[in-house]
């Protein structure tokens, strides 16, 4: 099997594994909330060496177990330790045993008005209010502990969360109210995918697995939700070529956009698809635009197309289309979609092609063919908002690849790839990459792969991981800020050449 790592799971598919660690290979539960608090307490002290005052804020189920557990050892360790209990208090089972071995060393206070003061003078704040069955927003006291905890970490306080920050969803990375923004989460048994995409990967901070030495026999015939692609992945996905190898074994690729005041688009789409690898690229624009493009990019075969006839012609010659890049929405943009729809050619569909697909052709389904949708794209296409796709994008994804077919790519932190077989998420990117022309940039590269053989989801997910980590080279070479998609395309040799 994969690593654990690369296996994403669900709240209730956790609760599962947590079961059969405890029922089939007989550990008892006790002793998972000790090995739990002493992974996190080893990753804190990895982390913030200099730590000497620890703050915990305990809820009542077992993810405050897990916090009372890691007061002991801090304790233990010559921390001064003060833990401040929120809502109920543990009332049985595993939890109410945690309180108890910690009462027996030190004491609790009760969450209050005054409390928020004490959180300002912690070295570590310790987030174990909720565990991974929240499915609220957090109320009462519990929200105004949470709203304390930021404010201190606004102020320099490091906050470590143990599984998942509270307030997080942890199916989905969904956050209805208030939510600890940690600095570190150290999640157990295994992954949660709403740690990793959503609004997870902007609360979570760095995420470290703790396995909690569970027997990999717990996992056998659970299916994870998806897989955490690894860059690694790229050098199965990209071999290296043949010595032999020319430019017609590296497939054709047919670019269509570029209507009036677009230009750039689908530039920027043509150079990706040429660093990607792609034998040959030819650009389908209108005909004002392609002496432009020509003297930009003497590499790139430029057509100006003007009729249905014009594009039909260009397509017999390619292996790959790929349609959106400033295609705009007019008359010879709806022209150019119908014409680029009826090919019997595998085909990225992203930008304005989307737009017209939801417009034009919402029926359509195509099992060739790569859709590579933003949010807003995505509601459009299954006729709800951007909001709605952002609360739950694994839903979201899963219904689009359902109702248009092929593979579906759902972009934004953590982008998610779907094929109807597997479900991928993209660790990589950064904040950097949401400026114009980066989803262009990505469609070039999706189409150099598929015109060089990849299967269409190992495509796609080979194009999100070389798309974000190019970008993340850049922003590791320069900074996040004021990085454009030139850049990203710029970076790419290195990226598709593991």
């Amino acid at each position: 099997m994969e690593n654990i790592a690369a296996r994403l799971y669900s709240a209730a598919q956790v609760r599962e594994l947590d079961r059969r660690a405890i029922e089939d290979c007989g550990i008892p539960g006790y002793s998972l909330m000790q090995r739990a608090a002493q992974a996190a307490w080893r990753a804190a002290q990895a982390r913030w060496p200099q730590v000497r005052t620890v703050t915990v804020l305990c809820g009542p189920g077992n993810n405050g177990g897990d916090g009372y557990e890691l007061a002991c050892l801090a304790l233990a360790d010559g921390c001064t330790v003060r833990v401040f209990e929120c809502e109920d208090l543990p009332r049985r089972g595993d939890a109410l045993t945690a309180r108890a071995a910690w009462l027996a060393i030190g004491s609790v206070e009760r969450w209050s008005a005054t409390s928020a003061e004490a959180l300002l003078t912690a070295d570590l704040i310790v987030d174990a209010l909720y565990g991974i069955g929240l499915s609220r927003a957090p109320e009462g006291e519990t929200a105004d502990a949470i709203t304390a905890a930021n404010a201190a970490h606004v102020n320099g306080v490091a906050v470590l969360a143990l599984d998942i920050p509270s307030g997080l969803i942890a199916d989905t990375g969904q956050v209805p109210g208030a939510v600890i923004n940690a600095d570190l989460t150290v999640t157990f048994i295994a992954q949660k995918i709403g740690l990793l995409t959503g609004q997870g990967p902007a609360f979570a901070g760095a995420v470290e697995l703790a396995t909690l030495d569970v027997p990999e026999r717990v996992h056998v015939g659970l299916t994870p939700i998806a897989q955490r692609i690894d860059a690694s992945d790229l050098r199965r996905w990209l071999p290296r070529r043949s010595p032999t190898g020319h430019k017609g074994d590296h497939g054709h690729v047919l670019l269509i956009g570029g209507d009036h005041g677009m230009l750039g688009a689908i530039l920027l789409a043509g150079r990706a698809a040429l660093r990607a690898g792609a034998g040959l690229v030819t650009i389908a624009t209108r005909a004002v635009h392609a002496p432009l493009l020509a003297a930009a990019q003497p590499d790139l075969m430029v057509r100006g197309v003007e009729s249905a006839a014009e594009l039909a012609m260009l397509i017999t010659r390619a292996d790959v289309v790929a349609i959106g890049p400033g295609l705009g929405t007019d008359d010879w943009s709806r022209t150019m979609f119908d014409t680029a729809m009826a090919a019997a050619l595998p085909m990225v569909v992203d930008a304005d092609a989307l737009n017209l697909l939801a417009q034009q052709s919402p029926s359509l389904r195509r099992d060739d063919w790569l859709l590579t949708p933003h949010p807003g794209e995505a509601g459009r296409l299954l006729g709800c908002s951007t909001v709605t796709v952002q609360q739950d994008r694994i839903a979201a994804i899963q219904a689009l690849q359902a109702r248009y077919g092929g593979a579906v790519v759902l972009k934004g932190a953590g982008s998610l790839v779907a094929d109807g077989e597997v479900l991928r998420l993209c660790p990589y990117g950064n904040p950097g990459m949401g400026v114009g022309g980066m989803g262009d940039v990505l469609t070039g590269i999706s189409a150099a792969f598929l015109a060089q053989g990849l299967p269409l989801g190992i495509a796609a997910a080979a194009a999100v991981t070389v798309h974000a980590r190019a970008g993340d080279a850049v922003a590791i070479a320069g900074g996040e800020r004021g990085l454009i998609a030139s850049d990203v395309v710029d970076a790419l040799r290195a990226q598709v050449n593991p």
